[in-house]
């Protein structure tokens, strides 16, 4: 069973998986590769004074969390239950992942948030109509769940659900380990 299972691959997925990986929680990225961030530009993302295609962004997003020690299967979740001690997230190929807690950064696409019965309240971004309702934490309604990026009501700019996805993480990495966690390198 992992520690954390993360629902969604783009920046605020990665961003999670990276803190989580790095913290030593075992943890498995579950994506479709169908996000927005495939589609886009990005010419206002930090780092990139050239800017950054989205495609090449998700993929540097992925390298850092395989390196940080998250594992990554690409499919699709088309289902979300607890069980026990835990979730059982099952995939469209019948794959099925075991979590502790489930971090799901699925975008725009709240369907799986919604067969799983958590509650939503209307977006305020544009084309964002409805997104998961969170405490300011990232908890959804059903503990164990927690949300982040543009699925809990973020900006959709990648800069900021990449921020939103480290936030969350800090706070579940905090919770699993029982003390508030801080992740810093310095400088030989």
């Amino acid at each position: 069973m992992y520690d954390l299972a993360i629902v969604g691959g783009g920046t605020a997925g990665a961003s999670a998986a990276t803190f989580t990986g790095r913290a030593g929680l075992q943890t498995v990225v579950v994506d479709a590769d169908k996000g927005m961030t495939r589609r886009a530009m990005l010419n206002n993302h930090l780092g990139f004074p050239e800017g950054v295609t989205g495609p090449d962004l998700v993929d540097r997003g992925q390298q850092q969390a395989e390196k940080a020690g998250a594992t990554w299967i690409k499919a699709e979740v088309t289902g979300l239950e607890r069980r026990d001690d835990g979730f059982v997230l099952t995939a469209d190929d019948g794959q099925t992942v075991e979590a502790r807690e489930v971090l799901l950064t699925l975008g725009a696409n709240l369907a799986l948030a919604k067969a799983a019965g958590l509650e939503t309240r209307p977006g305020t971004e544009p084309r964002i109509a409805e997104v998961i309702a969170v405490d300011a934490e990232g908890r959804a309604s059903v503990p164990g769940v927690w949300a982040a990026g543009v699925a809990a009501g973020q900006s959709v700019h990648t800069i900021i659900t990449a921020g939103d996805g480290a936030r969350v993480a800090i706070n579940i990495i905090s919770g699993q380990k029982g003390e508030r966690w801080v992740d810093h390198d310095r400088l030989p």
